[in-house]
């Protein structure tokens, strides 16, 4: 049974730029085996693959893994509303990614201040 919980509550995401299905898999709180599932479900979630069908995935990658995740586990949708939800919000996408960089730099920014401060 899938509990739910909050995307606030997941670790923040670091500033490099390629990410591991293992990293992922840690940053969004899925298992690996999950992120291949959902890669197939969903035609937006395109990771990079390299050398030995290894997946790179991109920060705009583990966003959207997160909205996925978010749609899926917090908010109950089923895989097939998810992905209606998703296709129908490529208008909004833009939007949505925006908010959600401006609160990740926000909490980015919030984390130096108490570095800097100690």
């Amino acid at each position: 049974m899938l509990e739910p919980s909050n995307n606030s509550e997941l670790p923040v995401i670091p500033g490099k730029r390629y990410f591991t299905i293992g990293e992922v898999s840690e940053l969004c709180d899925v298992k690996p085996h999950v992120l291949r599932y959902w890669e197939q479900e969903f035609t937006q979630l395109a990771p990079v693959k390299r050398r030995g069908n290894r997946r790179y995935y991109q920060r705009q990658d583990v966003l959207m893994i997160r909205q996925i995740r978010a749609l899926l586990y917090d908010q109950g949708y089923t895989i097939g509303g998810a992905r209606q939800k998703m296709e129908g919000a490529d208008a909004q996408d833009d939007a949505n990614k925006s908010s959600q960089l401006t609160y990740q730099m926000i909490k980015e920014l919030e984390e130096l201040l108490v570095v800097l401060k100690n």
